[in-house]
């Protein structure tokens, strides 16, 4: 792309460009390319914790810089928090406020709006898309009680929604809408498969991505759950006419500056040209050399959705430049553009044991011919796809070293340590009637339910017709996530148990409390999928009107056994069962489910839908019932038994399901 191309323009005041940025390079080629605000995360604490990211000390000198170029600065403190996380949290975020100064945080965990309140935090409070907040009503309690400035709402919402959303916003509150960049399969905040066959939290920043690995499904060897990337491009002008939506936000915390810039770079023509055609085509032409991946609107357009998961389509992270050729003699690339000295390129998909990283060393003009060394271990066969992942254009270069000498003349801060110390609740004091039982919560409500079947599962397709007698009994669950088009469905079903005699029920969002007109004449907890780990959480669950909540299943045994003693209310804890890998609204055309799969090291699994959403579930258990003595003596009152209807073609296996127990949760 030529500079002349990408020449300065005037921005307007609204919506503001959000530019993601996980190093120095990406920051400074965010505030070149003219970003109304930049994103970026700390070395602890991120949800990108595989971006490089930065120190306190690293991001006062590119704050200052950003403020002197009229460029706000959020910070992502959007990790779920271990209850021993929380004064470490606290002293960062102490920090922040002390010596950075940025303009906002951030944030999943329900225990960061305490943490800011504890600190002084000066700055606004956004609700990352992790915290899920999917449905209209959740709004005005996410700005009433919590005081968040702004929602990250899902990537999931289609446009009808997102209007939806927006006409349910309360004064004070503004919507961030996500334009470009990643997908994920699962949806955010209910994605558990990196941390459950391995350790490494989703919601810790920590994914190992195992939903963009290869499956086997009826014979077929594909990528049957990895996403193209998302790029509303020329869509984005629908969004102009909402004016709850404040932000237009790029993902992108691991990509380099050549991917910052002309993607910010993309958007600005967009909004602010979007009459001029020649505008619209020079933005199209960034988007479609700023290395992701193919792009899609997803299902941003009700009438004309584009499934994400397409299995003939590469779905590598960059740029699709050429496939590799002549590997058994002298492998070489024709590539389909002009590589620069310089560029570095993948070869294959990063979970390919022979994936490897190359830097071109000179110039090669489009359709020329580049012959590449591999690594001599696991050589790769024919037409292994080639991704351009990083582009250092001279131009580009010479930009980001004139704002690096404007850094240099920023004065050195010293970063004092924090004296600050987390105040924690009360805890929860039981009475002597307080005693442990067992929940077995069914899928299925409508049929065989007896006395001992506790808990049955709230969701839009359900008809519920169990005995009047036994609805008082029954603990009725929500779904881990309600969208726009089924809050009205939902309503009306808790209505009607409620009409029954309804009085118990597991809400798994923590925004799903707004669902009930008096939640103090009902017996609400938290469950599971509110995924929470500590007590300031619990202590925020207490204020909305919570009477107990189930912890997130994702802990280790030490934070399980430590949490009740620090706990504002009664705990419970899911014991075994079918615990899902993850949810999502999508599946591929070519998926069946019901049906047997298998991952790239033989486990085998299988997806089902309930609602809206696609299930994706391991043919093993969570079993933590040889703990359950340590856990009731620790203070759990409350152990939940999922039970899942099992397709008849997968056989379930016999192994730990011990999860993260035995692991320290990273």
């Amino acid at each position: 792309m030529e500079k002349s191309v990408i020449k300065e323009i005037k921005a307007t005041p609204c919506p503001s460009i959000l530019a993601p940025a996980g190093n120095k390079a990406s920051f400074l080629a965010a505030l070149a390319a003219g970003a109304d605000a930049v994103y970026c995360g700390l070395k602890s604490f991120s949800a990108r914790m595989e971006a490089k990211n930065f120190t306190v000390s690293e991001l006062i000198p590119l704050t200052q810089l950003a403020h002197d170029k009229n460029i706000k600065v959020f910070v992502a403190l959007n990790s779920l928090l271990k209850h021993g996380d929380l004064n470490v949290a606290g002293k960062l975020l102490d920090k922040l406020n002390r010596y950075v100064k940025p303009d906002a945080i951030i944030i999943q965990d329900l225990a960061l709006v305490q943490l800011a309140v504890q600190t002084g935090f000066a700055g606004e409070l956004h609700l990352s898309t992790l915290a899920n907040a999917s449905f209209q009503t959740a709004l005005k309690l996410i700005r009433k009680d919590l005081g968040v400035d702004k929602v990250v709402v899902p990537r999931e919402l289609n446009i009808d929604e997102i209007k939806q959303m927006a006409s349910a916003c309360p004064k004070g509150l503004g919507l961030e809408v996500f334009i470009h960049g990643a997908l994920c399969y699962g949806v955010s905040g209910r994605c558990y498969w990196s941390s459950f066959l391995g350790g490494k939290s989703g919601l810790r920043g920590r994914c190992v991505q195992p939903c963009r690995r290869l499956y086997t499904q009826n014979g077929q060897t594909k990528r049957f759950f990895s996403c193209m990337d998302l790029s509303l491009d020329v869509l984005t002008k629908v969004l102009l006419s909402i004016p709850e939506i404040q932000t237009w936000k790029i993902e992108g915390r691991k990509k380099g500056p050549h991917y910052v810039f002309h993607t910010v770079k993309a958007y600005k023509l967009l909004r602010d040209h979007r009459q001029e055609p020649g505008m619209k085509k020079a933005a199209l032409d960034l988007l479609a050399n700023a290395l992701g991946r193919t792009g899609t609107h997803y299902y941003f357009l009700s009438q004309r959705p584009q499934n994400p998961v397409n299995i003939d389509t590469q779905t590598g992270s960059g740029l699709l430049v050429g496939k590799i050729q002549g590997a058994k003699q002298k492998p070489y690339i024709i590539p389909r553009q002009s590589l620069m000295p310089g560029d570095l390129l993948r070869f294959g998909y990063e979970d390919d044991s022979w994936h490897s990283i190359y830097s071109v060393p000179k110039y090669i003009p489009k359709r020329g011919r580049i012959y590449i060394k591999l690594s001599s271990a696991g050589k790769p066969g024919q037409d292994i796809p080639v991704f351009l992942t990083d582009r250092r254009e001279k131009w580009l270069q010479e930009i980001l070293s004139g704002l690096e000498d404007m850094l240099t003349k920023i004065p050195e801060t010293d970063v004092a340590s924090s004296n600050f110390n987390v105040r924690l609740p009360g805890k929860h004091i039981g009475k002597k009637r307080d005693k442990s039982f067992e929940l077995n919560v069914n899928r299925e409500s409508g049929t065989g339910i007896q006395k001992t079947a506790t808990g049955v599962w709230i969701f839009p397709e359900s008809e519920y017709k169990p005995s009047k007698k036994l609805v008082p009994n029954l603990w009725w669950w929500l779904p881990p996530v309600i969208w726009p088009e089924d809050e009205e469905k939902i309503k009306s079903l808790i209505e009607a148990v409620i009409k029954n005699g309804g009085r118990n029920f597991v809400l798994n969002s923590p925004w799903q409390i707004a669902l009930f007109t008096n939640p103090k004449f009902f017996n609400l907890w938290a469950g599971p999928f509110c995924n929470i780990a500590n007590a300031l959480a619990i202590n925020t669950l207490l204020k909305f009107g919570f009477s107990g909540a189930i912890v997130s299943p994702e802990l280790d045994g030490k934070d399980f056994l430590n949490l009740p003693e620090n706990s504002p209310l009664p705990l419970g804890i899911v014991i075994t069962g079918n615990w899902p890998l993850s949810i999502s609204r999508i599946i591929s055309s070519k998926f069946e489910t019901d049906t047997d799969f298998i991952s790239p090291k033989g486990e085998h699994g299988w997806v089902k839908k309930y609602g809206s959403d696609f299930w994706v579930y391991p043919n093993w258990k969570l079993d933590i019932s040889s703990k359950k003595d340590e856990l009731k003596k620790a203070g759990y009152l409350l152990f939940v038994k999922l039970i899942e209807p099992v397709p008849a073609e997968v056989k379930m296996k016999k192994r730990p399901g011990l999860w993260n127990w035995d692991l320290k949760l990273n």
